[in-house]
């Protein structure tokens, strides 16, 4: 089975609104860090689930960070490392706001 399909596709944020312009990587949204449950395995569109993924924690991971998001419809959670253009301020304010583990 494949594990990962690197699927190019913009998309408007379902949490916040603002446009993305998604690089074949692309699996939240750079401003807010919401996700939308819509694969089983990464890039494969194969989820029927749909519900919005919030990012409920944030930790250090070598030279970025890794963001686990949690889907508000199945409870289902994922990891995801941040990409350049995400908004640190952001990630900041989820470090803060949320529990968080930092410098592992």
């Amino acid at each position: 089975m494949k594990k990962f399909t690197k699927t190019v596709e913009n998309f408007t944020c379902a949490h916040c609104g603002t446009a993305v312009f998604g690089n074949g990587y692309t699996n939240h949204c750079p401003k807010c860090l919401w996700s939308k449950h819509v694969d089983n395995n990464p890039g494969d569109r194969a989820s029927d689930c749909g519900g919005l993924m919030e990012p409920i924690s944030v930790e250090r991971a070598r030279n970025s960070f890794v963001i686990t998001h949690k889907c508000q419809k199945c409870g289902k959670t994922i990891r995801q490392h941040t990409s350049d253009n995400d908004d640190i301020d952001t990630i900041i304010d989820l470090t803060t706001n949320q529990d968080f583990i930092f410098g592992k």
